[in-house]
């Protein structure tokens, strides 16, 4: 009886070991996992990097492809395409202002009541309209017809007080936001269509002229005085409430800046000086790229994958249709090498572009004790349960790493329009004060964006060039932005109202 209790205490005792090893090397493996996974941040997160003396590399190669683009047509990354827009709102303007702001399925028709000096805009209203799908794809005079009748739809609701002074044309800005070789202030040929639209009798086609053909065909008397984009609205915007805004910038699912450059310092530019002395340029800088810029293979992979492969790189790692998708080919690339999320890959995770960056900045910012908003977002978006709060912490981390360098390389390309006017520093003590405006989702909701982006700004500025520059917020460039630059660019400029 004895031998058979230590047997089977031995049996135990052995069935324990061999229990005690299993968690041991469970653990050790788990660790393992860990300890790889960690590996990976940490290798994004140094190849993400964006210390000072970058950043001024990147700045620099702005303000070089700047001059480049200025000197000749398709000298540069930069298209720096001329605008025409010689006259940028002074605030004096006064009237009844229309704006058509047409880049995606739905098009707005908006009109601006301006009071003039110390007035500005009194009264402001709108309309949205979807555009049906088999007109995205039909004829130009289909589409356009469409348009103008919903233009005079709008028209005949002007309301009592806001018409018109008698004798006088209405006038339109016209955003259009798709790629277009601009010809004067108001014409402007169609390159390609973009984003789901493709009439191909219109390429090619003055996009005025085919709107201005639809009005007359119903009788609506409107001309269009502005053909513009929607950066260039924002300009115009900032520079109508702001006579300091030298620049605008767009922060949203894309990017882009326009600024207001000295006419004689554009060698590509042939016509006779304008009056003002200045001329508006739209930069691309979507399209800017150089070797100063932190790239890692994520971004090249997702550039590859992208629609336009080898363009707009700058776009592809500041703007918000991309930095979701930067953190989920990391956490992609954490699940299939150290098991992030367990020992199958979440077949959501292999989505390009399903984690979007709203869903990235909710994250980012949650403050909760158990970060449950990531836990959420996890679950939600990616059908990723039962997430612990270290890994949620790691998370967080990623959209800090993503963000930081897309908010500190969108300062650094501002840092180089500064630079390229001669801002960046002070001058003989003159102190001139140069406000940037910014638009667009990315710049406005995701706050830690935002804050990191200003703070860039006056890291590289220095403190006492920073007292003269700052950021303003510029709103709806592609609507009422469009209609102030109507009114600027008026037929009825210097004729008293009567």
């Amino acid at each position: 009886m004895g031998k058979v209790a230590v047997g089977a205490a031995v049996v135990c005792a052995a069935a324990v070991c061999a229990a005690a090893a299993l968690v041991v090397r469970h653990r050790m493996r788990s660790s393992g996992k860990w300890a790889r996974a960690m590996a990976i941040v940490k290798e994004f997160e140094e190849k993400c990097g964006t210390p000072v003396g970058k950043l001024r590399q990147v700045a620099d190669a702005m303000t070089v492809e700047m001059h480049a683009g200025l000197a000749s047509e398709g000298g540069s990354k930069l298209k720096m395409l001329i605008s025409y827009v010689d006259n940028l709102p002074t605030g004096n303007e006064k009237g009844l202002f229309y704006a058509l702001d047409l880049g995606g399925t739905n098009f707005r028709v908006l009109r601006v009541q301006l009071g003039g000096p110390g007035k500005h805009i009194i009264h402001q209203e709108f309309d949205e309209v979807a555009i049906p799908q088999h007109l995205m794809t039909g004829s130009s005079d289909e589409l356009f017809d469409f348009i103008a009748a919903a233009l005079a739809k709008f028209v005949a609701t002007e309301s009592e007080g806001f018409h018109p002074a008698p004798g006088r044309q209405r006038e339109l800005g016209f955003t259009f936001s798709f790629p277009v070789r601009q010809l004067s202030i108001s014409s402007g040929t169609l390159i390609k269509w973009t984003k789901g639209f493709n009439i191909e009798d219109a390429v090619g086609e003055d996009v005025v002229g085919e709107l201005t053909k639809a009005m007359e065909k119903i009788g609506l008397d409107m001309r269009v005085s502005a053909l513009v984009n929607d950066t260039i609205g924002t300009l115009a915007g900032g520079r109508y409430c702001n006579q300091d805004v030298i620049a605008g910038v767009i922060l949203g699912t894309g990017t882009n800046a326009a600024y207001v450059e000295r006419a004689h310092a554009i060698p590509k530019w042939h016509g006779l000086l304008p009056k003002s002395g200045e001329m508006v340029i739209n930069m691309e800088w979507g399209n800017f790229r150089s070797s100063h810029l932190p790239l890692t293979e994520y971004d090249q992979a997702l550039d590859d994958e992208s629609l336009n492969p080898g363009e707009q790189i700058f776009e592809k790692i500041i703007s918000g249709m991309y930095l979701g998708d930067i953190v989920r080919r990391v956490l992609c690339r954490m699940a299939e090498e150290a098991a992030f999320f367990g020992d199958t890959v979440p077949p959501k995770l292999r989505i390009p572009l399903i984690l979007r960056t709203p869903d990235m900045s909710a994250m980012h910012h949650d403050k909760s004790s158990d970060l449950r908003v990531v836990g959420s977002k996890l679950k939600d978006v990616l059908e990723i349960s039962n997430t612990s709060l270290k890994m949620r912490k790691v998370i967080v981390e990623l959209c800090d790493i993503v963000a930081s360098r897309g908010a500190r390389l969108s300062a650094a390309g501002i840092f180089g329009i500064l630079k390229k006017l001669g801002r960046d520093t002070i001058r003989d003590g003159e102190k001139q004060k140069s406000v940037i405006g910014i638009d667009g989702g990315l710049y406005e909701h995701y706050t830690e964006f935002r804050t990191c982006l200003e703070s860039t700004l006056k890291e590289l500025l220095g403190e006492e060039v920073a007292e003269n520059v700052s950021i303003e917020h510029s709103n709806d460039g592609s609507g009422a932005g469009a209609a102030l630059l109507a009114a600027s660019h008026s037929q009825y400029l210097g004729v008293e109202e009567s």
